[in-house]
Protein backbone atom coordinates (compact mmCIF):
# COMPACT_ATOMS: atom_id res chain seq x y z
CA UNK A 1 0.00 0.00 0.00
CA UNK A 2 2.84 2.41 0.81
CA UNK A 3 4.36 1.79 -2.64
CA UNK A 4 1.02 2.37 -4.36
CA UNK A 5 0.43 5.62 -2.46
CA UNK A 6 3.95 6.82 -3.20
CA UNK A 7 3.62 6.09 -6.92
CA UNK A 8 0.21 7.78 -7.07
CA UNK A 9 1.72 10.83 -5.38
CA UNK A 10 4.60 10.85 -7.84
CA UNK A 11 2.23 10.72 -10.79
CA UNK A 12 0.19 13.61 -9.41
CA UNK A 13 3.34 15.62 -8.87
CA UNK A 14 4.04 15.51 -12.62
CA UNK A 15 7.36 15.08 -14.44
CA UNK A 16 10.50 14.76 -12.33
CA UNK A 17 12.85 17.69 -11.80
CA UNK A 18 15.21 18.33 -14.72
CA UNK A 19 18.35 16.94 -13.03
CA UNK A 20 16.42 13.89 -11.83
CA UNK A 21 14.95 13.39 -15.32
CA UNK A 22 18.40 13.47 -16.92
CA UNK A 23 19.63 10.83 -14.49
CA UNK A 24 16.67 8.54 -15.17
CA UNK A 25 17.00 9.05 -18.92
CA UNK A 26 20.70 8.25 -18.80
CA UNK A 27 19.92 5.10 -16.81
CA UNK A 28 17.54 3.96 -19.56
CA UNK A 29 20.26 4.46 -22.17
CA UNK A 30 22.86 2.58 -20.11
CA UNK A 31 20.69 -0.47 -19.40
CA UNK A 32 19.74 -0.63 -23.09
CA UNK A 33 23.40 -0.59 -24.13
CA UNK A 34 24.15 -3.37 -21.64
CA UNK A 35 21.26 -5.57 -22.79
CA UNK A 36 22.26 -5.15 -26.42
CA UNK A 37 25.95 -5.73 -25.77
CA UNK A 38 26.24 -8.76 -28.13
CA UNK A 39 24.63 -6.81 -30.97
CA UNK A 40 27.41 -4.22 -30.82
CA UNK A 41 29.84 -6.90 -32.01
CA UNK A 42 27.54 -8.49 -34.61
CA UNK A 43 27.98 -8.38 -38.36
CA UNK A 44 25.83 -7.88 -41.45
CA UNK A 45 22.91 -10.22 -42.20
CA UNK A 46 20.47 -10.92 -45.03
CA UNK A 47 19.71 -7.70 -46.99
CA UNK A 48 22.32 -5.57 -45.19
CA UNK A 49 24.40 -5.97 -48.34
CA UNK A 50 21.60 -4.60 -50.50
CA UNK A 51 21.00 -1.66 -48.16
CA UNK A 52 24.54 -0.91 -47.00
CA UNK A 53 27.65 -2.82 -48.07
CA UNK A 54 26.67 -3.27 -51.74
CA UNK A 55 24.42 -0.23 -52.03
CA UNK A 56 26.03 1.76 -54.84
CA UNK A 57 23.78 4.77 -54.17
CA UNK A 58 25.09 5.49 -50.66
CA UNK A 59 28.67 5.19 -51.94
CA UNK A 60 28.27 7.91 -54.57
CA UNK A 61 29.01 11.59 -53.97
CA UNK A 62 25.65 12.45 -55.55
CA UNK A 63 23.93 9.75 -53.50
CA UNK A 64 21.85 12.15 -51.42
CA UNK A 65 20.27 13.62 -54.54
CA UNK A 66 19.48 10.13 -55.84
CA UNK A 67 18.02 9.07 -52.47
CA UNK A 68 15.63 11.99 -52.29
CA UNK A 69 14.70 12.66 -55.91
CA UNK A 70 14.96 9.36 -57.82
CA UNK A 71 13.72 5.76 -57.57
CA UNK A 72 17.25 4.37 -57.13
CA UNK A 73 16.50 2.51 -53.90
CA UNK A 74 14.06 -0.34 -53.29
CA UNK A 75 11.98 1.76 -50.85
CA UNK A 76 11.46 5.48 -50.59
CA UNK A 77 12.94 5.93 -47.12
CA UNK A 78 15.34 8.81 -47.83
CA UNK A 79 15.97 9.70 -44.18
CA UNK A 80 17.12 6.15 -43.40
CA UNK A 81 19.31 5.87 -46.48
CA UNK A 82 20.71 9.38 -45.93
CA UNK A 83 21.91 8.27 -42.52
CA UNK A 84 23.49 5.21 -44.13
CA UNK A 85 25.11 7.55 -46.68
CA UNK A 86 26.69 9.54 -43.86
CA UNK A 87 27.73 6.47 -41.88
CA UNK A 88 29.40 4.88 -44.91
CA UNK A 89 31.83 7.80 -44.83
CA UNK A 90 32.49 7.19 -41.14
CA UNK A 91 32.92 3.41 -40.91
CA UNK A 92 32.37 2.01 -44.43
CA UNK A 93 31.78 -1.75 -44.15
CA UNK A 94 32.59 -2.08 -40.42
CA UNK A 95 29.35 -3.29 -38.84
CA UNK A 96 29.83 -2.21 -35.18
CA UNK A 97 29.31 1.46 -36.02
CA UNK A 98 25.92 0.81 -37.59
CA UNK A 99 24.91 -1.41 -34.67
CA UNK A 100 25.86 1.26 -32.13
CA UNK A 101 23.68 3.85 -33.89
CA UNK A 102 20.76 1.41 -33.97
CA UNK A 103 21.03 0.66 -30.25
CA UNK A 104 21.34 4.36 -29.34
CA UNK A 105 18.31 5.28 -31.44
CA UNK A 106 16.33 2.55 -29.66
CA UNK A 107 17.51 3.80 -26.26
CA UNK A 108 16.69 7.44 -27.03
CA UNK A 109 13.26 6.38 -28.29
CA UNK A 110 12.65 4.69 -24.93
CA UNK A 111 13.50 7.98 -23.20
CA UNK A 112 11.09 9.90 -25.44
CA UNK A 113 8.40 7.27 -24.82
CA UNK A 114 8.83 7.79 -21.07
CA UNK A 115 8.27 11.55 -21.50
CA UNK A 116 5.19 10.92 -23.66
CA UNK A 117 3.65 8.61 -21.07
CA UNK A 118 4.34 11.15 -18.32
CA UNK A 119 2.45 13.78 -20.33
CA UNK A 120 -0.44 11.35 -20.66
CA UNK A 121 -0.35 10.80 -16.87
CA UNK A 122 -0.15 7.04 -17.33
CA UNK A 123 0.96 5.19 -14.17
CA UNK A 124 4.27 3.35 -14.41
CA UNK A 125 5.62 5.51 -17.26
CA UNK A 126 9.27 4.84 -16.48
CA UNK A 127 8.67 1.11 -16.09
CA UNK A 128 6.88 1.02 -19.45
CA UNK A 129 9.82 2.78 -21.13
CA UNK A 130 12.25 0.31 -19.58
CA UNK A 131 10.10 -2.65 -20.66
CA UNK A 132 10.11 -1.29 -24.20
CA UNK A 133 13.88 -0.82 -24.11
CA UNK A 134 14.55 -4.38 -22.93
CA UNK A 135 11.78 -6.40 -24.60
CA UNK A 136 13.32 -9.21 -26.73
CA UNK A 137 10.70 -8.89 -29.50
CA UNK A 138 12.43 -5.60 -30.35
CA UNK A 139 15.79 -7.30 -30.93
CA UNK A 140 14.94 -7.94 -34.58
CA UNK A 141 14.45 -4.20 -35.11
CA UNK A 142 17.60 -3.20 -33.25
CA UNK A 143 20.17 -5.93 -34.00
CA UNK A 144 19.39 -6.09 -37.73
CA UNK A 145 21.14 -3.15 -39.40
CA UNK A 146 18.64 -2.88 -42.25
CA UNK A 147 15.89 -2.28 -39.70
CA UNK A 148 17.44 1.13 -39.09
CA UNK A 149 14.26 2.26 -40.75
CA UNK A 150 12.39 1.04 -37.65
CA UNK A 151 14.67 2.56 -35.00
CA UNK A 152 15.06 5.90 -36.80
CA UNK A 153 11.33 6.06 -37.51
CA UNK A 154 10.51 5.30 -33.86
CA UNK A 155 12.75 8.14 -32.68
CA UNK A 156 10.91 10.69 -34.85
CA UNK A 157 7.54 9.08 -34.15
CA UNK A 158 7.98 9.37 -30.37
CA UNK A 159 9.24 12.93 -30.87
CA UNK A 160 6.10 13.77 -32.86
CA UNK A 161 3.85 12.43 -30.08
CA UNK A 162 5.73 14.44 -27.45
CA UNK A 163 5.56 17.66 -29.48
CA UNK A 164 1.85 17.12 -30.08
CA UNK A 165 1.17 16.72 -26.37
CA UNK A 166 3.13 19.90 -25.62
CA UNK A 167 1.03 21.68 -28.23
CA UNK A 168 -2.15 20.25 -26.71
CA UNK A 169 -1.07 21.52 -23.28
CA UNK A 170 0.19 24.96 -24.31
CA UNK A 171 -1.64 25.80 -27.53
CA UNK A 172 1.62 27.14 -28.99
CA UNK A 173 1.82 26.83 -32.76
CA UNK A 174 5.54 26.05 -32.76
CA UNK A 175 4.87 22.72 -31.06
CA UNK A 176 2.25 21.90 -33.70
CA UNK A 177 4.78 22.67 -36.43
CA UNK A 178 7.44 20.55 -34.74
CA UNK A 179 4.98 17.66 -34.38
CA UNK A 180 4.16 17.86 -38.09
CA UNK A 181 7.86 18.07 -39.01
CA UNK A 182 8.79 15.12 -36.77
CA UNK A 183 5.98 13.05 -38.30
CA UNK A 184 7.25 13.88 -41.79
CA UNK A 185 10.74 12.73 -40.82
CA UNK A 186 9.28 9.54 -39.34
CA UNK A 187 7.39 8.78 -42.57
CA UNK A 188 10.55 9.49 -44.60
CA UNK A 189 12.32 6.93 -42.42
CA UNK A 190 9.57 4.30 -42.75
CA UNK A 191 5.86 4.63 -43.47
CA UNK A 192 4.84 2.03 -40.87
CA UNK A 193 3.67 4.93 -38.66
CA UNK A 194 0.97 6.14 -41.06
CA UNK A 195 -1.68 5.42 -38.34
CA UNK A 196 -0.24 8.21 -36.13
CA UNK A 197 -3.21 10.56 -36.84
CA UNK A 198 -5.53 7.92 -35.34
CA UNK A 199 -3.22 7.71 -32.32
CA UNK A 200 -3.50 11.50 -31.89
CA UNK A 201 -7.29 11.22 -31.86
CA UNK A 202 -7.02 8.37 -29.36
CA UNK A 203 -4.88 10.54 -27.08
CA UNK A 204 -7.50 13.28 -27.28
CA UNK A 205 -10.14 10.78 -26.13
CA UNK A 206 -7.85 9.54 -23.34
CA UNK A 207 -7.17 13.05 -22.04
CA UNK A 208 -10.53 14.74 -22.56
CA UNK A 209 -13.03 11.88 -22.71
CA UNK A 210 -14.21 12.81 -26.19
CA UNK A 211 -13.04 13.56 -29.73
CA UNK A 212 -14.35 16.92 -30.96
CA UNK A 213 -14.39 18.48 -34.41
CA UNK A 214 -11.50 20.70 -33.41
CA UNK A 215 -9.41 17.60 -32.66
CA UNK A 216 -10.26 16.20 -36.10
CA UNK A 217 -9.46 19.51 -37.83
CA UNK A 218 -6.03 19.71 -36.23
CA UNK A 219 -5.20 16.17 -37.32
CA UNK A 220 -6.22 16.58 -40.99
CA UNK A 221 -2.71 17.65 -42.20
CA UNK A 222 -1.29 14.51 -40.57
CA UNK A 223 -3.81 12.34 -42.43
CA UNK A 224 -2.92 14.01 -45.74
CA UNK A 225 0.81 13.50 -45.19
CA UNK A 226 0.33 9.87 -44.15
CA UNK A 227 -1.82 9.10 -47.20
CA UNK A 228 0.62 10.74 -49.63
CA UNK A 229 3.76 8.99 -48.40
CA UNK A 230 1.89 5.74 -47.84
CA UNK A 231 0.96 5.68 -51.54
CA UNK A 232 4.58 6.37 -52.46
CA UNK A 233 5.66 3.34 -50.43
CA UNK A 234 3.07 1.11 -52.11
CA UNK A 235 4.32 2.24 -55.52
CA UNK A 236 7.97 1.55 -54.61
CA UNK A 237 7.07 -1.91 -53.25
CA UNK A 238 5.30 -2.80 -56.49
CA UNK A 239 7.91 -1.20 -58.77
CA UNK A 240 11.08 -2.58 -57.15
CA UNK A 241 10.16 -5.66 -55.12
CA UNK A 242 6.84 -7.22 -55.97
CA UNK A 243 6.78 -6.42 -59.75
CA UNK A 244 5.40 -9.66 -61.22
CA UNK A 245 5.91 -11.81 -58.11
CA UNK A 246 2.81 -13.24 -56.47
CA UNK A 247 3.05 -12.32 -52.78
CA UNK A 248 -0.37 -13.65 -51.76
CA UNK A 249 -3.15 -15.38 -53.65
CA UNK A 250 -5.81 -15.32 -50.93
CA UNK A 251 -8.83 -13.03 -51.06
CA UNK A 252 -10.36 -10.47 -48.73
CA UNK A 253 -12.09 -12.89 -46.34
CA UNK A 254 -8.96 -14.93 -45.81
CA UNK A 255 -7.01 -11.76 -45.11
CA UNK A 256 -9.68 -10.54 -42.72
CA UNK A 257 -9.52 -13.79 -40.76
CA UNK A 258 -5.72 -13.67 -40.86
CA UNK A 259 -5.75 -10.19 -39.36
CA UNK A 260 -7.41 -11.61 -36.26
CA UNK A 261 -4.80 -14.37 -36.08
CA UNK A 262 -1.99 -11.83 -36.37
CA UNK A 263 -3.26 -9.58 -33.57
CA UNK A 264 -3.44 -12.48 -31.09
CA UNK A 265 -0.07 -13.79 -32.27
CA UNK A 266 1.56 -10.43 -31.56
CA UNK A 267 -0.17 -10.17 -28.17
CA UNK A 268 1.13 -13.65 -27.32
CA UNK A 269 4.71 -12.74 -28.25
CA UNK A 270 4.47 -9.49 -26.30
CA UNK A 271 3.32 -11.40 -23.20
CA UNK A 272 5.58 -14.45 -23.61
CA UNK A 273 8.59 -13.60 -25.83
CA UNK A 274 9.99 -17.13 -26.14
CA UNK A 275 11.03 -19.07 -29.26
CA UNK A 276 11.31 -15.92 -31.34
CA UNK A 277 12.01 -16.79 -34.98
CA UNK A 278 13.50 -14.59 -37.69
CA UNK A 279 11.05 -16.06 -40.24
CA UNK A 280 7.93 -17.68 -38.74
CA UNK A 281 6.04 -20.49 -40.53
CA UNK A 282 3.60 -19.08 -43.06
CA UNK A 283 -0.02 -19.72 -42.13
CA UNK A 284 -2.56 -21.27 -44.46
CA UNK A 285 -5.95 -19.70 -43.71
CA UNK A 286 -9.13 -21.35 -44.93
CA UNK A 287 -11.63 -18.57 -45.57
CA UNK A 288 -14.42 -21.14 -45.88
CA UNK A 289 -13.92 -22.48 -42.36
CA UNK A 290 -16.00 -20.61 -39.76
CA UNK A 291 -13.42 -21.42 -37.07
CA UNK A 292 -10.89 -19.23 -38.91
CA UNK A 293 -12.84 -16.14 -37.79
CA UNK A 294 -12.94 -16.95 -34.07
CA UNK A 295 -9.80 -14.88 -33.21
CA UNK A 296 -11.32 -11.86 -34.96
CA UNK A 297 -14.65 -12.30 -33.17
CA UNK A 298 -12.90 -12.61 -29.80
CA UNK A 299 -11.01 -9.39 -30.54
CA UNK A 300 -14.24 -7.57 -31.38
CA UNK A 301 -15.84 -8.89 -28.18
CA UNK A 302 -12.89 -7.62 -26.15
CA UNK A 303 -13.33 -4.12 -27.59
CA UNK A 304 -17.07 -4.12 -26.89
CA UNK A 305 -16.49 -5.23 -23.28
CA UNK A 306 -13.82 -2.58 -22.69
CA UNK A 307 -16.01 0.13 -24.20
CA UNK A 308 -18.90 -0.79 -21.93
CA UNK A 309 -16.53 -0.60 -18.93
CA UNK A 310 -14.82 2.63 -19.96
CA UNK A 311 -15.98 4.29 -16.78
CA UNK A 312 -13.56 2.09 -14.84
CA UNK A 313 -10.86 -0.42 -15.76
CA UNK A 314 -12.10 -0.64 -19.35
CA UNK A 315 -10.80 2.79 -20.35
CA UNK A 316 -7.10 1.97 -20.03
CA UNK A 317 -7.59 -1.45 -21.60
CA UNK A 318 -9.56 0.02 -24.51
CA UNK A 319 -6.89 2.68 -25.07
CA UNK A 320 -3.98 0.24 -24.90
CA UNK A 321 -5.61 -2.46 -27.02
CA UNK A 322 -6.92 0.11 -29.49
CA UNK A 323 -3.46 1.61 -29.90
CA UNK A 324 -2.04 -1.87 -30.43
CA UNK A 325 -4.45 -2.77 -33.24
CA UNK A 326 -4.25 0.64 -34.90
CA UNK A 327 -0.46 0.51 -35.13
CA UNK A 328 -0.65 -3.00 -36.60
CA UNK A 329 -3.02 -1.95 -39.39
CA UNK A 330 -0.35 -1.48 -42.13
CA UNK A 331 0.95 -5.03 -41.73
CA UNK A 332 -2.20 -7.06 -41.01
CA UNK A 333 -2.28 -8.28 -44.60
CA UNK A 334 -4.75 -5.99 -46.34
CA UNK A 335 -1.85 -4.45 -48.29
CA UNK A 336 0.73 -6.67 -49.98
CA UNK A 337 4.18 -6.46 -48.43
CA UNK A 338 6.99 -8.36 -50.18
CA UNK A 339 8.12 -10.12 -46.98
CA UNK A 340 4.73 -11.85 -46.85
CA UNK A 341 6.07 -14.28 -49.44
CA UNK A 342 7.79 -15.95 -46.48
CA UNK A 343 5.63 -15.21 -43.45
CA UNK A 344 2.51 -13.25 -42.53
CA UNK A 345 4.02 -12.08 -39.23
CA UNK A 346 7.40 -10.77 -38.12
CA UNK A 347 8.90 -9.45 -34.89
CA UNK A 348 10.03 -6.21 -36.51
CA UNK A 349 6.44 -5.45 -37.56
CA UNK A 350 5.42 -5.31 -33.89
CA UNK A 351 7.99 -2.66 -32.95
CA UNK A 352 5.58 0.29 -32.88
CA UNK A 353 2.48 -1.56 -31.71
CA UNK A 354 4.08 -3.34 -28.75
CA UNK A 355 3.97 -0.11 -26.75
CA UNK A 356 0.25 -0.74 -26.12
CA UNK A 357 0.48 -4.03 -24.20
CA UNK A 358 3.71 -2.89 -22.53
CA UNK A 359 1.96 0.17 -21.08
CA UNK A 360 -0.92 -2.00 -19.83
CA UNK A 361 1.59 -4.32 -18.14
CA UNK A 362 3.31 -1.36 -16.48
CA UNK A 363 -0.04 -0.14 -15.14
CA UNK A 364 -0.84 -3.57 -13.69
CA UNK A 365 2.55 -4.23 -12.08
CA UNK A 366 2.50 -2.67 -8.63
CA UNK A 367 5.42 -4.16 -6.73
CA UNK A 368 8.97 -2.93 -7.41
CA UNK A 369 10.37 -6.40 -6.77
CA UNK A 370 8.18 -7.85 -9.53
CA UNK A 371 9.14 -5.00 -11.87
CA UNK A 372 12.86 -5.50 -11.21
CA UNK A 373 12.62 -9.26 -11.73
CA UNK A 374 10.71 -8.80 -15.00
CA UNK A 375 13.24 -6.28 -16.32
CA UNK A 376 16.13 -8.58 -15.47
CA UNK A 377 14.42 -11.52 -17.22
CA UNK A 378 13.67 -9.48 -20.33
CA UNK A 379 17.21 -8.10 -20.38
CA UNK A 380 18.64 -11.62 -20.22
CA UNK A 381 16.36 -12.79 -23.04
CA UNK A 382 17.36 -9.79 -25.14
CA UNK A 383 21.06 -10.49 -24.54
CA UNK A 384 20.55 -14.11 -25.66
CA UNK A 385 18.41 -13.18 -28.67
CA UNK A 386 21.10 -10.76 -29.89
CA UNK A 387 23.43 -13.72 -30.37
CA UNK A 388 21.22 -14.86 -33.26
CA UNK A 389 22.47 -11.86 -35.28
CA UNK A 390 26.20 -12.55 -34.85
CA UNK A 391 26.51 -13.18 -38.59
CA UNK A 392 24.41 -14.36 -41.52
CA UNK A 393 25.30 -18.03 -41.10
CA UNK A 394 24.28 -18.00 -37.44
CA UNK A 395 21.02 -16.24 -38.30
CA UNK A 396 20.02 -18.77 -40.96
CA UNK A 397 21.16 -21.80 -38.95
CA UNK A 398 19.15 -20.63 -35.93
CA UNK A 399 16.12 -19.96 -38.13
CA UNK A 400 16.32 -23.46 -39.63
CA UNK A 401 16.52 -25.04 -36.16
CA UNK A 402 13.38 -23.20 -35.10
CA UNK A 403 11.56 -23.36 -38.45
CA UNK A 404 13.00 -26.26 -40.53
CA UNK A 405 10.66 -25.62 -43.47
CA UNK A 406 11.75 -22.01 -43.94
CA UNK A 407 12.59 -21.77 -47.65
CA UNK A 408 14.55 -18.53 -47.54
CA UNK A 409 16.73 -19.74 -44.64
CA UNK A 410 17.67 -22.99 -46.38
CA UNK A 411 18.22 -21.20 -49.68
CA UNK A 412 20.37 -18.40 -48.31
CA UNK A 413 22.43 -20.59 -45.99
CA UNK A 414 23.21 -22.84 -48.96
CA UNK A 415 24.27 -19.80 -50.99
CA UNK A 416 26.61 -18.62 -48.28
CA UNK A 417 28.15 -22.07 -47.81
CA UNK A 418 28.65 -22.43 -51.55
CA UNK A 419 30.32 -19.03 -51.82
CA UNK A 420 32.61 -19.99 -48.96
CA UNK A 421 33.77 -23.04 -50.91
CA UNK A 422 31.65 -25.52 -48.93
CA UNK A 423 29.45 -26.53 -51.85
CA UNK A 424 29.12 -30.18 -50.78
CA UNK A 425 27.71 -28.97 -47.43
CA UNK A 426 25.41 -26.56 -49.27
CA UNK A 427 23.74 -29.15 -51.53
CA UNK A 428 21.42 -30.62 -48.81
CA UNK A 429 20.15 -27.12 -48.02
CA UNK A 430 19.60 -26.38 -51.72
CA UNK A 431 17.69 -29.67 -51.96
CA UNK A 432 15.60 -28.81 -48.90
CA UNK A 433 14.74 -25.42 -50.39
CA UNK A 434 13.66 -27.15 -53.59
CA UNK A 435 11.62 -29.69 -51.60
CA UNK A 436 9.80 -26.81 -49.91
CA UNK A 437 9.22 -24.94 -53.19
CA UNK A 438 9.47 -27.40 -56.09
CA UNK A 439 7.94 -24.90 -58.51
CA UNK A 440 10.37 -22.11 -57.61
CA UNK A 441 12.75 -21.18 -60.44
CA UNK A 442 15.37 -19.74 -58.10
CA UNK A 443 15.54 -22.98 -56.11
CA UNK A 444 16.05 -24.99 -59.29
CA UNK A 445 18.73 -22.57 -60.47
CA UNK A 446 20.61 -22.52 -57.19
CA UNK A 447 20.70 -26.30 -56.92
CA UNK A 448 21.94 -26.47 -60.49
CA UNK A 449 24.72 -24.00 -59.68
CA UNK A 450 25.75 -26.12 -56.71
CA UNK A 451 26.03 -29.22 -58.91
CA UNK A 452 28.04 -27.26 -61.47
CA UNK A 453 30.59 -26.14 -58.90
CA UNK A 454 31.02 -29.81 -57.95
CA UNK A 455 31.59 -30.68 -61.61
CA UNK A 456 28.27 -32.51 -61.94
CA UNK A 457 27.42 -30.87 -65.26
CA UNK A 458 24.56 -33.08 -66.39
CA UNK A 459 22.68 -32.54 -63.09
CA UNK A 460 23.38 -28.81 -63.34
CA UNK A 461 21.91 -28.61 -66.86
CA UNK A 462 18.83 -30.53 -65.75
CA UNK A 463 18.04 -28.03 -62.98
CA UNK A 464 18.78 -25.00 -65.18
CA UNK A 465 16.36 -26.37 -67.76
CA UNK A 466 13.70 -26.91 -65.09
CA UNK A 467 14.19 -23.34 -63.89
CA UNK A 468 13.52 -22.11 -67.43
CA UNK A 469 10.46 -24.31 -67.75
CA UNK A 470 9.07 -22.61 -64.65
CA UNK A 471 10.19 -19.10 -65.67
CA UNK A 472 11.13 -18.91 -69.38
CA UNK A 473 12.66 -15.41 -69.15
CA UNK A 474 14.82 -16.19 -66.09
CA UNK A 475 17.89 -14.29 -67.24
CA UNK A 476 20.61 -15.84 -65.06
CA UNK A 477 19.40 -19.37 -65.81
CA UNK A 478 19.39 -18.65 -69.56
CA UNK A 479 22.91 -17.25 -69.42
CA UNK A 480 24.29 -20.03 -67.23
CA UNK A 481 22.78 -22.86 -69.25
CA UNK A 482 24.02 -21.27 -72.48
CA UNK A 483 27.52 -20.94 -71.02
CA UNK A 484 27.54 -24.56 -69.93
CA UNK A 485 26.25 -25.80 -73.31
CA UNK A 486 29.04 -23.85 -75.01
CA UNK A 487 32.02 -24.47 -72.72
CA UNK A 488 31.36 -27.73 -70.84
CA UNK A 489 34.53 -29.88 -70.67
CA UNK A 490 32.34 -32.93 -71.41
CA UNK A 491 32.01 -32.81 -75.20
CA UNK A 492 28.89 -34.97 -75.22
CA UNK A 493 26.99 -32.31 -73.27
CA UNK A 494 27.87 -29.37 -75.55
CA UNK A 495 25.28 -28.03 -77.99
CA UNK A 496 26.31 -24.89 -79.87
CA UNK A 497 23.00 -24.25 -81.61
CA UNK A 498 20.99 -24.43 -78.39
CA UNK A 499 23.61 -22.30 -76.59
CA UNK A 500 23.29 -19.59 -79.25
CA UNK A 501 19.51 -19.56 -78.99
CA UNK A 502 19.60 -19.17 -75.22
CA UNK A 503 22.40 -16.58 -75.22
CA UNK A 504 20.73 -14.46 -77.91
CA UNK A 505 17.51 -14.46 -75.90
CA UNK A 506 19.39 -13.51 -72.71
CA UNK A 507 21.20 -10.73 -74.56
CA UNK A 508 17.90 -9.44 -75.91
CA UNK A 509 16.36 -9.35 -72.40
CA UNK A 510 19.46 -7.60 -71.01
CA UNK A 511 19.35 -4.97 -73.75
CA UNK A 512 22.72 -5.89 -75.20
CA UNK A 513 24.69 -4.07 -72.53
CA UNK A 514 25.79 -6.84 -70.16
CA UNK A 515 29.43 -7.90 -70.74
CA UNK A 516 28.97 -11.27 -68.99
CA UNK A 517 26.06 -12.22 -71.26
CA UNK A 518 27.96 -11.00 -74.32
CA UNK A 519 30.88 -13.20 -73.24
CA UNK A 520 28.48 -16.17 -73.09
CA UNK A 521 27.13 -15.25 -76.53
CA UNK A 522 30.67 -15.18 -77.93
CA UNK A 523 31.41 -18.63 -76.52
CA UNK A 524 28.13 -19.95 -77.95
CA UNK A 525 28.87 -18.57 -81.41
CA UNK A 526 32.32 -20.17 -81.31
CA UNK A 527 30.92 -23.56 -80.30
CA UNK A 528 28.47 -23.29 -83.20
CA UNK A 529 31.36 -22.49 -85.58
CA UNK A 530 30.33 -18.86 -86.13
CA UNK A 531 33.74 -17.41 -85.28
CA UNK A 532 33.39 -13.95 -86.86
CA UNK A 533 30.27 -13.32 -84.75
CA UNK A 534 32.08 -14.72 -81.72
CA UNK A 535 34.89 -12.19 -82.18
CA UNK A 536 32.42 -9.30 -82.51
CA UNK A 537 30.54 -10.28 -79.36
CA UNK A 538 33.77 -10.79 -77.43
CA UNK A 539 35.04 -7.38 -78.53
CA UNK A 540 31.81 -5.71 -77.46
CA UNK A 541 32.04 -7.46 -74.09
CA UNK A 542 35.68 -6.38 -73.78
CA UNK A 543 34.76 -2.74 -74.47
CA UNK A 544 32.06 -2.83 -71.79
CA UNK A 545 34.37 -4.55 -69.29
CA UNK A 546 36.97 -1.84 -69.84
CA UNK A 547 34.39 0.90 -69.35
CA UNK A 548 33.37 -0.76 -66.07
CA UNK A 549 37.03 -1.18 -64.97
CA UNK A 550 36.47 -4.93 -64.69
CA UNK A 551 40.05 -6.04 -65.24
CA UNK A 552 39.42 -9.71 -64.38
CA UNK A 553 36.72 -10.05 -67.02
CA UNK A 554 38.77 -8.08 -69.55
CA UNK A 555 41.76 -10.38 -69.05
CA UNK A 556 39.63 -13.49 -69.56
CA UNK A 557 38.05 -12.06 -72.72
CA UNK A 558 41.44 -11.19 -74.25
CA UNK A 559 42.57 -14.79 -73.82
CA UNK A 560 39.34 -16.20 -75.24
CA UNK A 561 39.31 -13.81 -78.20
CA UNK A 562 42.65 -15.23 -79.42
CA UNK A 563 41.01 -18.64 -79.59
CA UNK A 564 38.02 -17.32 -81.54
CA UNK A 565 40.29 -15.49 -83.98
CA UNK A 566 42.14 -18.77 -84.52
CA UNK A 567 38.84 -20.59 -85.11
CA UNK A 568 38.90 -22.53 -81.82
CA UNK A 569 36.01 -22.80 -79.31
CA UNK A 570 36.66 -22.03 -75.65
CA UNK A 571 36.19 -25.03 -73.33
CA UNK A 572 36.75 -24.64 -69.60
CA UNK A 573 35.06 -25.60 -66.35
CA UNK A 574 32.34 -22.98 -66.01
CA UNK A 575 32.31 -20.57 -63.11
CA UNK A 576 29.04 -19.45 -61.61
CA UNK A 577 27.50 -16.70 -59.59
CA UNK A 578 24.66 -18.04 -57.47
CA UNK A 579 21.90 -15.50 -57.32
CA UNK A 580 20.69 -14.45 -53.88
CA UNK A 581 16.94 -14.26 -54.20
CA UNK A 582 14.01 -13.37 -52.04
CA UNK A 583 15.14 -10.24 -50.31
Amino acid sequence: MKWQKKRAADEQAGPPALSHAWLLGLSLVVVTLIAYGPALHAGFVWDDDQNVTDNWVIKRADGLHRLWFTASTVDYYPMTFSLFWLEWRLWANHAPGYHLVNVLLHAFSAVLLWRVLLRLKIPGALLAAALFALHPVNVESVAWISERKNTLCMFFYAGALLCWLKYDDSGRGRWYGLALAAFALALLSKTAVTPLPLVLLGMAWWRHGRVGWEDVRRVVPFFVMAAALGLVTVWFQNYHLITHDIVRTDGFWSRLAGAGWAVWFYLYKAALPLNLIFVYPRWQIDAGNVLSYIPLLLLAAAFVLCWRRQGGWGKALFFGLGYFVVMLLPILGFINVYYMRYSLVADHWEYFAIIGPIVLAAIIIRRPVVAAALLMALGALTWTQCGMYTDANTLWQTTIRRNPNCWIANNNLAIRLSRAGCTAEAIPYFQKALEIRPADAASQYNLGSGHMVLGQMEEAMLHYQKALEIQPDYLVAQNQLAWLLATCPQASLRNGAKAVKLAERANQIAGGGNPFILRTLAAAYAEAGRFSEAVKSAQRALDLAGAQSNTALAGALQSEMKLYQAGTPFHSPAQTHIDITGR
